[in-house]
């Protein structure tokens, strides 16, 4: 029906206007009037021109009554170069108030044209019901000035109309005494003059009821079926849709409900929910109630705000309830005054559009009494801004009324050094009209806001306003002593009063009262840009004028819209950033919609295993059920049905342990075979195996290992013997795990019983990490279904090339594309339009990406942003404009490797594909796809590990190596500890060799309405054991004397500091009061993503807090370890007096961002860049962690060994002995094994031997400094030694 309507309501509406209809600010000449603007016409100069000097140019058209528009074209003026390339589109009931047409993305600009001759025509995303338009250029060319013709489409549009005055209602009275259904439709047109009014209202005797309001400007729909809880409660749950409703325009509200099920749209959004309550029907008792609730025999009495404004086309399931009120039916009965036309009240409102630079000048027309008296009302999203000023008549006094954090302060200027203020108010940054005045009288001045009690401020004489005041923000020539403070006024005002007389806008608009500069009249242009509201995963979002914002708090997701999950996606990547085994929140679909789960990491073993626990692991014995009354126990997971299946299908191989134990229990039916018992699977499927990975066979273990006490069956319960039998086997077959559910039914026969015990559910690798493709024809790429990325996308993946350059992934629309490349040997780029025109990222490496290594590449896009990230580069943003395109629009198939006119193929491998969430099987298309292969040839491309806690795998032609230079960790496989033991003069400071921020990478030159940012981060991560407390940890310190400081207490606890503004205070975070110094071993990761810090310590504690401000670090000095010797700008006590404490203790696997501090002392010796103090010893915390407990303190183990510039001597007494111990163990061994174990044990000798050497050396080495820290102190500068120094002898700076 709908789509009948609008082929039918396209007809033309201007060419049959009369001249009188059309209207515009201003005409260059009568041969420019607006009437000479019709489309395709050539008469007069050919179209309509404003005055060059026209300041707002607009073309208004009368279309004599309201009509229904649904498209719109333009075209410039004939025979010349007038055209306008681009504007807005208002419309207005009567041409005063006027709203702006926003298309479907909330974009409000319409493009037009490029010459003079075409017609660029628009189809509108939904029709306008309305007398007046108004076009807005924005644009024009730039060779010429404005020139406009156009034509309107649309056709008649009729409707019934109920005007309610705040103290009416109308009521629809049933037939019989209630009205029961299961179905129901409501819809209705509104507009209002207030933020609060009932639209509907309906109950009955058992607790039903259906009430519509506004309430704060939304819409808010409260519904209940049958449930009596919430008839008696006061907490009344509504559904709550769209925001600023009060704006006296049309708003369109749609209800369905199908039994529970509820569709609720306001204008273009819908909600969907289901309603509380046992039953399905909804019963309202004798009548409902439309504008208001009025109460029972009290005629004109209400029990909630009645509503204020118009209704039309008012239906209640078919039935026009406007059109029975005005044909006076018995059904419709009046209460007060409705009349059936909508008055139009002339509340003109106007939007100050500049955050800098917009004002209104208004003359201080003198008062009678004396003194002064203004009010206004407004409405704004920001928190910051200026409303009013005025010099006083006592020079050099002024009066300032300004938003600050959302509250209203009235502050009176005395002098440069004196003022006094007041303030009121809370939130009134929420959207909402607010009234404000200011009067003076006597020797006082009051402020009020809204119905709130006034605020009063003592004036030492009487006051009298100068010449002007000034609203909104100030010239900028300083006229009158006016300043700016940090923000002008960004929002709308309306209903100025001066003196007690009211302002005419129109006036000052048409420069005859007052100045004005970057205004908008007759129009509040407020827009609120969280709805729809695009942070995900939960998020909560507030705004400005121009932006949005949301807050991930708790959400476990992080980014400007909560899109990345700040967990890892298995157990296996927590492996490779160098965890241990413990408890881990892990994600399985990433940005996807599923929430994260805690599971259990066992990282002990050569596999990592992925440990998922239910609500019942331990043994249950089953007696007394039969196959008609059968036991049944459903198992309940710490991660849902969804969460459990995401993982399954991640992991490489699940697996889970059923213990099943009888005596007298069968699991089959001797005679028929059928099933006595069984397991559901993650389906809802019932499986009657009990071991192996054989699905379908009624089978146990025993069976598949023939080994069961009787061959004649095949599970050992089903000899059904009297003594106790078990079939305890493991389910492997993973596409069917985990067991949610099992039935037992046969143990009701005298001595029968069952014993049985559900494992967790237990998975390894990931499979994902490794799928892999390479592709050797430059013409070949795999291809998969439209990616699905319309408002937000991440895309993930590794690559390693010889080639030059080559197309990653590729996806087109008809103008907008996603294209991520190898632009160059030392570049790739991310490019996108979603109609905003072309945006470009690049990141430039100073080494070459095709160096045949596995590289890391990360795209980003959302409607806030986007960003690029290439290995530990940093990262290049592009924050979207606030007004332009959202969507990302594709409908060709994806192109991996490849693109679709098949020139730039990318030739080499890539690897572990992820977009949004999901892992691409390349592996699975490569397969069938000419041109590509499954997996990736070289060492670097299996699954297995061979380089951890973050290093990179360097493929070499006769094998590999593990490069370290990004790790904390240190050896072959970036597996060895890298620790150093600390006394009180120590300290490790790393300079950097040149400011930090500047070593950023520059992005090619991007769309203009995409701004450049870069967003705050850093990574801080280490291990430390101590038990002195206060200390000093780790303090980063920049040229602009910021710092981030890590500091233990007295109390042990520890402090993060984030001084980020010299002008404020810092932010503190105390995690927790327990001491920390306790002499074991702490583990503290340390995460900031602009105003978001995770801080983890240890395995069981993640905390996520906000600090103040989003400030980046600007140019980062250094970064220091220990005590500290220099003064780091306005550093606080509490800190000072940890950095002069300094450390005593051991710390392990410093890392900051890809900085390895310990790691540089150990490898650069003699580096400008490394600075080490004091007394330092190379040590092994996690050996000295093992030596406090299993020696008593009382054990003596010799002085250990001496400074860190003589690490290499050795205490060879104590090797000797461990040797020959571990020698004599093996020798026995040995004497048992065969020879082919023999071979096997004697390369592990080996390596334990050298283990337990390097072991005791340290053990011995702390004990040696313990008793070196009562000795005097030195300070030196240590030349460190390391057989690998050699490779890193240039002035390069290090990133290690």
């Amino acid at each position: 029906m709908g789509g009948r309507r609008a082929d039918i309501c396209n007809g033309p509406l201007v060419s049959m206007l009369p001249q009188g209809s059309f209207v515009s600010s201003s005409q260059s000449s009568v041969s420019y009037a607006p009437h000479f603007s019709k489309i395709n016409r050539r008469d007069g100069a050919g179209g309509w021109s404003p005055q060059v000097t026209d300041r707002q140019p607009w073309l208004q058209l009368d279309l004599r009554d309201r009509i229904e528009v649904t498209a719109i074209s333009t075209q410039g003026r004939y025979g010349g170069s007038d055209w306008v390339s681009g504007y807005l589109l208002l419309f207005s009931d009567t041409g005063r108030a006027w709203k702006q047409y926003r298309q479907e993305d909330g974009v409000g600009r319409f493009v037009g044209n490029v010459n003079a001759d075409s017609v660029v025509h628009h189809k509108l995303s939904h029709s306008i019901r309305s007398r007046f338009l108004r076009f807005v250029p924005l644009d024009w060319n730039p060779s010429g000035w404005v020139g406009l013709r156009v034509e309107v489409y649309g056709c008649a549009y009729k409707s019934d109309v109920a005007d309610f005055d705040g103290r009416s209602s109308l009521l629809y009275r049933f037939n019989q005494k209630s009205m029961s259904t299961v179905k129901d439709v409501i819809s209705l047109s509104f507009k209002s003059r207030q933020a609060e009014g009932v639209l509907l209202h309906g109950e009955g005797q058992r607790g039903d009821y259906i009430t519509l309001e506004l309430h704060r400007g939304r819409l808010a729909l409260y519904l209940n079926l049958d449930d009596t809880r919430l008839r008696f409660s006061s907490g009344r749950v509504a559904v709550t849709l769209s925001s600023l409703l009060d704006d006296q325009h049309w708003h369109s509200v749609l209800i369905e409900r199908f039994n529970k099920q509820v569709n609720l749209t306001v204008d273009t959004h819908t909600q969907h929910f289901r309603t509380k309550g046992e039953g399905d029907s909804l019963e309202v008792d004798y009548e409902l109630s439309f504008g208001g609730i009025p109460l029972p025999g009290k005629p004109g009495t209400f029990l909630r705000k009645n509503f204020h404004g118009c209704i039309e086309n008012l239906y209640y399931n078919g039935i026009n309830i406007i059109d029975l009120a005005k044909r006076r039916k018995p059904q419709i009965y009046s209460v007060g005054n409705v009349t059936f036309s909508c008055s139009e009240p002339q509340l003109v409102s106007t939007t100050f559009l500049s955050s800098s630079s917009s004002f209104l000048s208004l003359p201080a027309t003198p008062s009678a009494s004396g003194g002064f008296a203004v009010r206004f009302q407004f409405r704004t999203w920001n928190p910051d801004g200026l409303l009013l000023s005025t010099r006083l008549a006592l020079e050099p006094q002024r009066l300032k009324l300004q938003i600050i954090n959302s509250r209203l302060r009235l502050t009176h200027h005395m002098s440069a050094q004196q003022k006094e203020e007041v303030s009121t108010g809370h939130r009134v940054n929420d959207g909402l009209w607010h009234s404000a005045s200011l009067s003076s009288r006597g020797l006082q001045v009051t402020m009020t806001l809204d119905n709130e009690p006034s605020s009063t401020m003592e004036l030492g004489d009487h006051m009298e306003a100068g010449d002007s005041l000034y609203f909104g923000g100030c010239p900028s020539l300083n006229v009158s002593g006016c300043e700016n403070p940090t923000l002008a006024f960004q929002g709308c005002m309306r209903l100025f009063s001066i003196n007690s007389q009211p302002m005419d806008l129109n006036l000052v608009h048409q420069g005859r009262l007052g100045d004005y500069k970057e205004l908008q009249f007759d129009t509040c242009s407020i827009h609120d840009r969280c709805l729809p509201n695009f942070c995900e995963h939960g998020g909560q979002c507030s705004q400005s004028w121009s932006r949005f914002y949301c807050d991930c708090s708790g959400t476990g997701y992080t980014g400007a819209t909560c899109h990345n999950s700040i967990y890892e996606a298995s157990c296996e990547a927590y492996r490779l950033t160098g965890s241990s085994s413990g408890l881990f929140s892990i994600d399985p679909d990433g940005s996807g919609p599923l929430a994260p789960t805690q599971v259990y990491c066992n990282m002990t073993e050569n596999k990592v295993w992925t440990v998922v626990t239910h609500n019942n692991t331990d043994p249950v014995r089953v007696q007394g059920s039969t196959l008609q009354k059968p036991y049944i126990m459903k198992f309940n997971y710490s991660a849902s049905p969804e969460q459990l299946m995401a993982l399954v299908a991640r992991s490489e191989q699940c697996q889970q342990e059923v213990m099943y134990s009888c005596r007298k229990s069968r699991l089959f039916n001797t005679r028929d075979g059928s099933p006595l018992s069984w397991w559901v699977d993650q389906g809802g499927e019932r499986r009657t195996y009990w071991g192996g990975f054989l699905p379908g066979v009624q089978q146990c273990s025993c069976s598949l290992d023939e080994n069961c006490m009787d061959m004649n069956y095949f599970c050992n319960c089903d000899a059904d013997t009297d003594s106790w039998s078990n079939d305890t086997g493991v389910l492997s077959y993973k596409e069917h795990l985990p067991v949610t559910e099992i039935v037992i039914g046969d143990t009701n026969r005298t001595g029968s019983e069952a014993l049985y015990r559900i494992g967790p559910l237990r998975c390894y690798g990931d499979k994902s990490v490794w799928n892999a493709a390479s592709f050797y024809q430059e013409s070949s790429y795999l291809h998969f279904p439209t990616l699905q990325a319309e408002l937000s996308t991440d895309i993930s993946f590794y690559f390693k090339t010889s080639a030059p350059s080559g197309v990653f992934l590729e996806n087109l629309g008809l103008k907008d594309f996603i294209r991520v490349e190898l632009s160059s040997p030392f570049a790739v780029m991310f490019s996108f339009d979603v109609g905003n025109g072309p945006v470009v990222l690049a990141i430039k490496s100073h080494v070459p990406l095709n160096d045949r290594q596995w590289h890391y590449v990360r795209a980003e896009r959302s409607v806030k942003e986007a960003s690029l990230q290439v290995d530990q580069l940093p990262m290049r943003f592009l924050e979207a404009p606030s007004e332009g395109h959202l969507r990302l629009r594709l409908n060709s198939q994806l192109f991996v490797g490849g693109t679709a006119a098949r020139q730039r193929g990318f030739l080499g491998c890539i690897r572990t594909l992820t977009i949004n969430g999901v892992t691409f099987n390349l592996e699975e298309r490569a397969k069938m796809t000419p041109g590509v292969s499954a997996g990736c040839p070289g060492h670097c491309s299996g699954s297995s590990s061979l380089c951890h806690n973050s290093g990179r795998c360097i493929e070499k032609n006769s094998g590999y190596v593990c490069d370290c230079s990004q790790s904390a960790y240190g050896g072959p496989s970036c597996k060895e500890e890298v620790s150093v033991s600390f006394n009180r003069e120590s300290s490790v400071t790393y300079t950097f060799q040149e400011p930090f921020s500047v070593m950023q990478n520059r992005s090619f030159q991007a769309s203009s309405v995409y701004r450049e940012n870069s967003r705050a981060r850093e990574n801080i991560a280490f291990i430390f054991m101590t038990t002195q407390s206060p200390a000093m940890l780790l303090t980063v310190s920049t040229f602009s004397q910021q710092y981030i400081a890590v500091i233990l207490t007295r109390n042990g606890s520890i402090q993060i500091w984030y001084h980020l503004h010299v002008d404020r205070r810092p932010d503190v975070f105390s995690p927790r009061p327990s001491s920390l110094a306790d002499g074991r071993l702490h583990r503290i990761r340390i995460h900031r993503e602009g105003k978001d810090v995770y801080l983890q310590i240890d395995k069981d504690m993640n905390l996520k807090y906000s600090l103040s401000s989003d400030t980046e670090f600007i140019s980062i000095k250094s970064l220091t370890l220990g005590k500290v010797t220099e003064h780091l700008g306005a550093m606080d006590e509490e800190v000072m007096q940890a950095g002069s404490k300094g450390f005593i203790g051991c710390l392990s696997s410093v890392q900051f961002n890809h900085m390895a501090p310990l790691k540089a002392a150990l490898l650069n010796r003699g580096s400008s860049l490394v600075s080490v103090r004091g007394h330092l010893v190379e040590s092994n915390c996690g050996a000295l962690a093992d030596s406090t407990i299993f020696h008593s303190q009382s054990e003596t183990v010799g002085r250990g060994r001496g400074p860190l510039s003589n690490a290499s001597q050795s205490n060879y007494a104590v090797i000797g002995g461990v040797v020959s111990a571990v020698v004599f163990i093996t020798l026995c061994v040995v004497a048992v094994m065969t020879r082919f174990l023999y071979q096997h044990r004697q390369a592990r000798r080996d390596a334990s031997i050298k283990e337990k050497e390097h072991r005791t050396n340290l053990e011995t080495a702390y004990r040696r400094e313990a008793a070196y820290q009562a000795e005097p102190a030195y300070r030196t500068e240590c030349h460190l030694h390391d057989s690998h120094s050699s490779t890193l002898r240039d002035n390069r700076e290090y990133y290690i």
